[in-house]
């Protein structure tokens, strides 16, 4: 095995539905800072396969997890869903990403706006002290397409506190208790600040994207409407952007 990899033992493979999973690993250690991503690899005809997915668990867990979708013609993330407990997968020995509050200056309010499994990176953090002690305000939004793939509801529910919101977007199907469409088009027409009952504007606000790249660029056009830019170490701003597709 290659110096640059560690070895990792699959203790749990959670199918949510039929092309979401969740994947548990042990035997790897590494250290990360929450929010950020590693890459995941199997031998496959003889070549080392991987791709990138950001940890769901906080650093102080020694057990990995994953949040991952099948890509039916991917070469990875359909052997990855069918791997089982007691299976061999291959972790980078170095964790990436700058979607971590280290980098974030600080706010008033804290919004960590995900689709589909860019939700995770944003649950590593939750599991860390550091967004409850800088924030006043914390807003957890999740938009999929149906209902089915709203996951990880116990853990969220686990989250609750006063100073914590969690929203939701169906954009497929009528979904009682979520916010129907998609997250860009609640920014720029009030929906999403009202539901939250929390002002989104730059004079309090930080904003963490991570998801598919529609959104990214379409909220990003939204928040720039309400006169938040992206954040740059040299030039700080309101929005943090983490794109790994």
């Amino acid at each position: 095995m290659s110096d640059a990899w560690l070895a990792g033992r699959v203790v749990e493979n959670r199918h949510w539905t039929e092309t979401l999973f969740s994947l548990r690993v042990e035997g790897a250690p590494l250290e990360f800072e929450a929010g950020q991503f590693v890459r995941l690899a199997l031998d496959v005809d003889g070549e080392r396969v991987a791709r990138a997915f950001s940890f769901v668990n906080p650093p102080s867990d020694p057990v990995h997890e994953f949040f991952g979708v099948v890509v039916p013609e991917g070469p990875l993330s359909p052997r990855l869903a069918r791997l089982a407990p007691g299976q061999t997968l291959y972790l980078a020995k170095r964790a990436a990403g700058f979607l971590v509050l280290s980098e974030v200056p600080d706010a008033q309010t804290l919004w960590l706006l995900a689709t589909g499994t860019g939700l995770a990176p944003f649950l590593s953090i939750l599991r860390t002290d550091a967004p409850w002690r800088r924030f006043r305000r914390v807003v957890l939004v999740h938009a999929v397409r149906f209902a089915r793939e709203l996951v990880y509801q116990e853990l969220i529910s686990g989250l609750k506190r006063p100073e914590f919101s969690y929203l939701s977007f169906v954009s497929r199907e009528a979904h009682a208790g979520s916010l129907a469409g998609r997250i860009p088009a609640a920014i720029a027409d009030g929906r999403l600040e009202a539901a939250a009952a929390v002002p989104l504007a730059a004079a309090d606000s930080h904003v963490m994207l991570c998801g598919n790249p529609d959104m990214l660029r379409d909220a990003q056009a939204a928040l720039a409407e309400r006169a938040l830019r992206k954040h740059r170490r040299r030039a700080p701003g309101h929005i943090t952007v983490e794109s790994f597709w």
